[in-house]
């Protein structure tokens, strides 16, 4: 069924935190200016371990968004949704009154949710199990992001978590724009947080040899679609976006940004980790959402990849690019933001929505960044090294995760004569 056919949902609001500043504006700034947000680690010691860089969020102050004991409570990735919430309201000067209240719902992902929370605790038990926190379940649950934000604004509609590792907040984009279509809801809080920086977590990914090494260059070292390569960069962040059903936000007289008019989604049903040759999954998904949009391919103006800066997913998601677009591929810009972000796993799917619309509001593409030696395989416009003046009508946006998960989200840029 076409996207006309159905309640129209649009973006009204945006809150974001990335490594490269804790609001929309400070994040925006950085990607337009092709700036790596990745540095050696400060939040704790990395001594031993093999990667010791990664994507930090260094100006973030959880007492902006609650007050102390709040913080106390809640584990970083928590304070992270919280704190993208009330700034994604703020952006859409919406107030959720009593009689609003049990129309509007949320929808938050984490991939990893309040594992520091949960590591902490572990090494408190294994000391004393006296020590363990009476707090320690509902901080480190992941559909806390979602309780907590509706507790905080009184959201009593429809509340979810989803966890599909780094396809999580696309999700929950997704699942939250159909919530609206089908009429369970008018408005709908949705993205993702993760906050998952811990030696751990590290060393894990180290040893599936997934992560980039490049110490010494940390800037340099997420290259997605570079031939030289070695993994992604792991980083924290969350972004949260406003959405409503266009009647609902026509009625308050909201200032609407864009419209979401495809959601796709599919698995590989193939690995662990790596995608399938071609990236069939992902084709899947990339078609399902634009059919959704009720568009021609040739139309999207616009792609924000998954790009993680692996060997594995770059050629995959190229390939299947190439399947979907046909020849428009050779035309279309593409980058992967994750270039100046890094990873943030289960909170990229809402940041890359959220830059995609930024992207079509400003007339805007960030780059790719780290564009240094061709490869091949990765073959086509990524928007090399320098953002780039476009006018977009429609984009696309990427969110792939470890399972096998695939989402792809389209979003119409916002003409009032619509």
């Amino acid at each position: 069924m076409r996207n006309g056919e159905r309640r129209r949902v649009v973006i009204t609001g945006i809150g974001m935190i990335t490594p490269l500043g804790s609001s929309v504006e400070k994040s925006w700034e950085g990607l337009l200016a092709g700036r790596s947000g990745i540095g050696q680690i400060t939040r704790f010691d990395p001594t031993g371990l093999e990667t010791t860089i990664a994507g930090e969020v260094g100006d973030f102050d959880p007492l902006e968004y609650m007050d102390r004991k709040e913080m106390r409570r809640a584990d970083r990735f928590v304070q992270f949704a919280v704190a993208v919430a009330t700034q994604a309201l703020g952006d859409a000067k919406l107030q959720i009154t009593p009689e609003l209240a049990p129309r509007v719902g949320v929808a938050f992902g984490s991939g990893i949710g309040g594992v520091e929370t949960l590591v902490d605790n572990i090494l408190s038990h294994a000391a004393d199990p006296r020590r363990v926190s009476a707090f320690m379940i509902p901080m480190m649950i992941i559909d806390m992001a979602a309780g907590e934000i509706a507790m905080k604004f009184g959201a009593k509609g429809p509340n979810m978590g989803h966890v599909s590792a780094c396809a999580s907040s696309g999700h929950s984009v997704g699942e939250a724009t159909e919530t609206i279509r089908r009429g369970q809801a008018d408005v709908m809080l949705a993205g993702g947080a993760e906050a998952g920086l811990i030696p751990v977590a590290i060393a894990a990914f180290n040893q599936a040899h997934a992560i980039s090494r490049r110490n010494d260059a940390p800037e340099k070292a997420s290259r997605p679609f570079d031939k030289e390569r070695d993994g992604f960069v792991f980083s924290e962040g969350a972004a949260c976006l406003v959405l409503e059903g266009l009647d609902h936000a026509r009625s308050r007289g909201a200032r609407i940004l864009a419209e979401v008019v495809g959601y796709g989604v599919s698995s590989d049903a193939f690995h662990v980790t790596a995608p399938p040759p071609g990236g069939e999954g992902a084709v899947r998904a990339m078609q399902m959402a634009i059919a959704d949009a009720g568009a021609d391919p040739a139309k999207i103006g616009y792609v924000n990849a998954h790009g993680t800066s692996t060997p594995a997913n770059d050629g995959a998601e190229t390939a299947a690019l190439k399947t979907v677009f046909g020849d428009h591929a050779r035309r279309l810009p593409i980058s992967s933001t994750k270039s100046m972000t890094g990873h943030t796993l289960g909170a990229a799917g809402a940041i890359e929505a959220g830059i995609c619309v930024l992207a079509m509001r400003d007339g805007m593409l960030p780059p790719t960044i780290n564009q240094e030696v061709p490869d091949p395989e990765c073959d086509l416009d990524y928007v090399p090294n320098a953002s780039r003046k476009a006018s977009v009508d429609l984009s696309l946006s990427n969110s792939m995760g470890f399972g096998g998960h695939n989402v792809a989200l389209v979003m119409r840029r916002w003409d009032e004569a619509a």
